[in-house]
């Protein structure tokens, strides 16, 4: 391999959308009677500002012009739609209920995420490619562990305040020293 610059960018994609729904979730409660899509207008704010600053900015590093025209245009407003209704879709989630639950929503989005991208290669290759029965065994994986991650990842009482707990945590387990004599 000669660089690992895309698996540096691939890391700060991930730090940054493993954030998302968390941040997300805050966005939600802060203002939890207001509509959730104020924070959707901010989303979709900050996405118009850094894709148009960061790839005018790509565009004049790699000298090109820009014009709307042609297929690789049509393919990044086609890219673009999809992550504008995921946002979308999470904002809903978000208001469902998921504000309260973003360590079990967001290994969801991405297990998913990841089994999507995977099962849309084979089908897009119109049969040229086969999958790996590996590919199976991973997605099953995939699945488990998006179990265990969720069950296990350690979160605020659903008061919002308290000491965070795990799920395997009974109550009796989080005094120290409980049936003992002080």
């Amino acid at each position: 391999m000669k660089s690992y610059l895309p698996f540096i960018f691939a890391l700060g994609t991930a730090l940054c959308w493993g954030l998302y729904g968390p941040t997300l979730g805050k966005a939600r409660l802060v203002d939890a009677d207001l509509s959730p899509f104020k924070p959707y207008v901010g989303i979709g704010f900050a996405y118009l500002v850094i894709a148009i600053i960061g790839g005018m900015i790509g565009m004049w590093y790699k000298g090109d012009s820009f014009s709307p025209s042609g297929a690789s245009g049509l393919w990044g407003l086609a890219a673009g739609t999809l992550g504008a209704l995921g946002a979308f879709s999470l904002t809903l989630c978000m208001f469902s209920g998921g504000a309260r639950i973003p360590h079990a929503v967001m290994p969801v989005v991405f297990g998913g995420a990841v089994t999507i991208t995977a099962l849309y290669t084979i089908l897009a290759s119109g049969g040229r490619l086969q999958a790996n029965p590996m590919l199976w065994v991973g997605i099953v994986g995939m699945l488990v562990s998006v179990v265990i991650i969720t069950m296990n990842t350690p979160h605020a009482s659903p008061g919002g305040g308290g000491a965070p707990q795990t799920s395997s945590q009974a109550p009796s387990q989080t005094t120290a020293g409980a049936g003992r004599s002080p």
